[in-house]
């Protein structure tokens, strides 16, 4: 058996005891017996048992369910099945409300109690899966995991720790690729809702009425193809945590309702006629200044006020180029083989990857190292390994000339998705990876400046 139990099974009639301890080391397990129940206890602080089968009367001394209740103590991780040939209504509530995990009466069939051992082995089995998966999370969004020395990133890393309990909503400022998810996943992995559901939602990368169900929910026939009811993520994330990303993208009607639902801490579903309690937390992320398209009228200042509660803005790299040896080094350990030798980095691909700007922050620090970790032959990676856009950068050099004469801000975004655009030859996919947003979002700036590709 691929995973045998170590079971106790405690009665006073031997017969059962050589019946079960047989078919148990049959069926793989490992079994111990005992006739009594002070018996069991001495076996219980001396071993450590998967599970316990225990007759619930045995004479006058400790009963099954005193079994059951020291077990408690003694094993908490231990399952307890209680047996009695008194079988009763009354006996079998009691046994569930003291913990037991099932209760068979006398006499028994083998069969029942090796397919409740079966059921026992797959529930331990997923039991162990989700502790590792656990473990594996909070290893990855531990504050370890986000790398930095920097003034700036040492005051990220103490708002995180300062919010994490909290319920304040918070909103993570910063260019794209500088990590708000991985942020908002820190704080949520670092708090009492770690055990919860951490949802994501990207608000630029769906349409008004899809967002909006996403969000909210639908109810069957809301709209066409709304062939079920459908959870949006505030409640399906009850009890845990929603991170909002890019919610500069969404339209002025949806602002309303989020600000409603965030008021009431209710939704209602699209096409529905009642609303639904929720606690969540809100983490909400935008890679724009908020305030000035609020002073635009493209996003609602009451909105704006009841996300910005907290507020933790992420650094570009260029600003903490301290950093990147460090992140480098991070990055260059995540992505090597395991079973093979460290990867390292030769001082003049070191140098290249140190002087570059980073248009795209992190995210294209951790690309650039990861498809050089999977091209290299050999253990250093050497400049000549390294991408060619690294070494021409066209963009800085005229980079001056584009505020020159103090531009505003909307004038001088418009100024650089022109420069972007025509370094990547009015390809929109080559601007977005060089500006560090994604194809839709450029696409809906070319429209609102009214650039003519």
């Amino acid at each position: 058996m691929p995973n045998p139990l170590n079971i106790l099974v405690v009665d006073d009639d031997p017969t059962t005891l050589d019946l079960l301890r047989e078919s148990l080391a049959g069926a793989g397990h490992s079994t111990t017996t005992s006739q009594s129940g002070e018996e069991a206890l001495t076996l219980g602080h001396s071993q450590n048992f998967d599970v316990v089968i225990s007759d619930i009367k045995m004479g006058m001394g400790v009963s099954g369910l005193d079994v059951l209740r020291s077990f408690r103590q003694i094993t908490p991780t231990a399952d307890v099945i209680l047996m009695t040939a008194f079988g009763s209504m009354e006996s079998a509530i009691e046994a569930v409300k003291e913990g037991a995990y099932d209760y068979i009466s006398k006499p028994f069939r083998l069969e029942e109690i090796l397919l409740i051992l079966e059921r026992l082995v797959e529930k331990r089995s997923l039991q162990k899966e989700n502790l590792q998966l656990r473990h594996q999370l909070e290893e990855r969004f531990s504050l370890s995991s986000i790398v930095g020395r920097t003034p700036a990133m040492l005051e990220v890393f103490k708002k995180i720790g300062y919010v994490a309990d909290g319920r304040s909503t918070v909103l993570i400022t910063g260019d794209s690729g500088t990590g708000k998810e991985l942020v908002a996943k820190a704080i949520h992995y670092n708090s009492q809702r770690a055990q919860k559901k951490f949802m994501a939602i990207n608000c630029g990368a769906l349409t008004e009425s899809l967002l909006e169900s996403e969000l909210f929910g639908h109810v069957r026939g809301a709209f066409t193809g709304a062939m079920t009811n459908k959870k949006g993520i505030f409640e399906e994330a009850e009890g845990g945590t929603v991170f909002m990303d890019e919610v500069s993208e969404m339209s002025t009607a949806l602002q309303v309702k989020l600000l409603r639902v965030l008021d009431e801490q209710e939704v209602r579903p699209v096409g529905g006629s009642g609303s639904i309690k929720f606690d969540v937390r809100i983490i909400a992320a935008s890679n724009k200044d908020l305030m000035g398209l609020a002073e635009k009228g493209i996003f609602r200042h009451d909105l704006l006020y009841r996300l910005n509660v907290i507020n933790i803005h992420l650094p570009p790299l260029r600003e903490r180029r301290e950093d990147i040896p460090l992140l480098i080094a991070h990055f260059l350990k995540k992505f090597s083989q395991p079973t093979a030798s460290p990867i390292t980095l030769a001082d003049d691909a070191m140098a290249v990857l140190c002087s570059y700007h980073w248009p795209g922050n992190v995210r294209e620090l951790e690309n650039t190292v990861e498809a050089a970790c999977a091209l290299t032959r050999t253990n250093v990676i050497t400049a000549k390994e390294l991408p060619p856009r690294l070494t021409e950068t066209p963009l800085p050099a005229r980079v001056d000339t584009m505020f020159a004469d103090l531009p505003s801000l909307d004038e001088l975004e418009r100024r650089y998705l022109i420069r972007a655009l025509e370094a990547a030859g009015n390809n929109k996919s080559r601007a977005a990876e060089i500006m560090g947003v994604n194809r839709k979002t450029l696409t809906r700036m070319v429209e609102r400046h009214g650039i003519k590709l």
